[in-house]
């Protein structure tokens, strides 16, 4: 019910034929550069902190310009930097965008993707954008400068740059002293560079060296077009390829809208595989890390892709996630009934404002398929972002409670029971402030309230901006009962548990996370009643319950992308293990 941020969307585009093709058959040399601009606002959803895009001209010669790049912050940024896009962008044949949300508390103009690295060889040109975030920073930023480079910026994304960058260097120089070996000499040693240079052998010396979720996508000078997908699948990426282009983005259905395709048209980039398009327009796909799976018996797909993209952060109208959505709805009916002690006709259902929508429709149609006759409502709507000009506490508050609006008249006071549906619960702070009081304006015999999503108990490090445990209702309703129970000895061992995983490195980190033992002497029962307890505003009477989505009901919706570490601790890679122990250990110290 609180706005998650996600880390990012990319987007891009290979043309293969030359611009007076697309000019002739489409009516513009702008083709690629119109079709970018759609696929961005088709993403806009993935980022609204800033944007940026990059192009590459091919057939520019010495002393012109053939690599570019805007960047612009805020939500209109999009507009901005494609109102500045030259001409020198609508020649380009490679093209690349970014769009950003920052999860890691980094913002302006610097940190916004892309970013370029130059040199005076076209081939170590080097421009890279992504969908990431990476879990062992701190390790390469060491490795890096243990080799002494000295980069400018502490980020993951320029420690990449500047890593990839190096290994650029060193592919390029390699086929130098190929050149040389077969006595070519001038601008032939160029040629044969701009036409051999392997960005596979980059990314092999460059992408193991990361843990954590990502889709990194780049461009080269010398014409070198590459993506490149986390061996787990944890970031997703799609592409599509026929004999006028190449393009990648990071949902579906962004593709099928902009190029008029079908679902089976498009092809999901592997997990550990790169797709490059060489300066030639010779595509290849190339496994570059061995896919890696971190727990054995899972059938079909990616077992450790984001679930999260399917519950909440990638739009709904992907035929897939529109399904499982639906899924995730009508797998909670059994939970709701039992509720409201299985009377429906004297039930109102919705759903929160709006990517819990389809699991609304999916929540009513199991209903229906048990033959009741289901009274549904838009009940909550979603009022533009209220300004609290007023300073005052109370009367800030007092607005911030205002968010939401109801509908009136369709709940029957005191004899209805209100079932509202959304996508997750986290914080827990837009409920309490807002959503419960507005909703007991009405009246109810009894709030419940729904989550398609199970409960959220630990951080998230690959991408969404969930990295601290305090953020969480489920981990502070835990910690409340802990300590209301005396348990406190446990809380100690835990913490101790931690900071010995802390002292190991990290690729001997224990697959056992200390942290899931703090949950394990409650049921979800015990914890939903403590949420409910926390959550409630006061001077609310009316009986509030929670009902959560199981692990197995995520499984059986989203059978293909059971990524679910947030809910279940089941981290995919060592660096999320150690910073979800970190997290605990920054938690326990700043409360003592």
């Amino acid at each position: 019910m609180e706005p998650l941020k996600h880390e990012c969307g990319v987007a891009m585009i290979r043309l293969l034929k030359p611009l007076a093709y697309y000019e002739q058959k489409y009516g513009t040399r702008l083709y690629g550069l119109n079709k970018l601009y759609l696929m961005m606002e088709k993403q806009h959803n993935r980022g609204q902190e800033g944007a940026g895009i990059a192009a590459v001209q091919l057939d520019a010669v010495p002393g012109e310009e053939y690599m570019f790049r805007e960047k612009e912050q805020g939500k209109d940024a999009i507009t901005e930097i494609f109102s500045r896009a030259d001409e020198h962008f609508s020649e380009g044949q490679l093209l690349m965008g970014h769009l950003r949300y920052s999860t890691t508390g980094k913002s302006g103009l610097t940190f916004v993707h892309p970013f370029l690295r130059r040199n005076n060889w076209r081939a170590k040109n080097l421009c890279i954008c992504g969908n990431f975030n990476m879990t062992n920073i701190d390790e390469v930023f060491q490795r890096l400068t243990m080799q002494g480079q000295y980069p400018r910026i502490y980020s993951d994304s320029y420690i990449m740059l500047e890593l990839m960058g190096h290994r650029l260097d060193r592919e390029v120089e390699c086929k130098y002293q190929q050149a040389k070996e077969q006595g070519l000499e001038g601008t032939a040693i160029t040629q044969f560079i701009d036409d051999h240079v392997e960005m596979a052998n980059v990314l092999k010396t460059t992408m193991p060296q990361f843990d954590g979720g990502y889709v990194v996508c780049g461009l080269t000078g010398s014409g070198e077009f590459f993506s490149m997908r986390d061996p787990w699948g944890i970031r997703p990426a799609f592409y599509y390829q026929d004999e006028e282009i190449v393009a990648l983005a990071s949902e579906r259905p962004v593709l099928q809208t902009t190029f008029d395709l079908q679902v089976e048209d498009i092809q999901e980039l592997p997990p550990g595989h790169t797709l490059i398009v060489k300066r030639n327009g010779i595509i290849k796909m190339e496994e570059v890390i061995t896919p890696l799976s971190h727990r054995e018996g899972l059938e079909g797909g990616s077992s450790s892709s984001c679930s999260f993209e399917r519950i909440y952060f990638s739009r709904g109208n992907d035929r897939d996630i529109y399904r499982e959505r639906q899924q995730l709805g009508e797998q909670l009916v059994p939970a709701i009934t039992e509720a409201i002690g299985g009377d429906v006709s004297h039930t109102v259902f919705s759903f929160i404002p709006n990517t819990a929508e389809v699991a609304y429709y999916g929540m009513l149609h199991g209903f229906m398929k048990q033959g009741h006759d289901v009274r549904f409502e838009k009940i909550a709507w979603k009022d533009i972002k209220l300004r609290t000009f007023i300073t005052e506490g109370n009367q800030r508050n007092d607005l911030a409670a205002h968010v939401y609006d109801v509908t009136y008249g369709v709940v029957h006071p005191r004899e209805d029971n209100l079932v509202v549906i959304d996508d997750s619960i986290v914080r827990g702070t837009t409920l309490k402030e807002s959503i419960i009081k507005i909703l007991d304006r009405l009246h109810p015999k009894k709030i419940v309230l729904v989550s398609s999503a199970p409960q959220i108990r630990y951080p998230d490090f690959y991408g969404i901006d969930m990295a601290r445990l305090e953020e969480f209702i489920a981990f502070r309703a835990c910690m409340a009962l802990l300590r209301e129970r005396g348990m406190q000895p446990l809380i100690d061992e835990v913490y101790q548990q931690c900071l010995q995983q802390l002292a190991a490195p990290s690729q001997n980190m224990a697959e056992a996370l200390p942290v899931k033992r703090l949950y394990e002497p409650f049921t979800v029962a015990e914890l939903n009643q403590k949420m409910v307890e926390m959550l409630r505003p006061e001077g609310i009477t009316t009986p509030i319950e929670l009902v959560f989505q199981s692990i197995e009901g995520l499984h059986a919706a989203c059978p293909h992308h059971q990524g679910d570490w947030y809910f279940t601790g089941r981290y995919p890679t060592p660096g999320g293990i150690r910073l979800c122990n970190q997290a605990l250990v920054n938690y326990i110290e700043n409360t003592l």
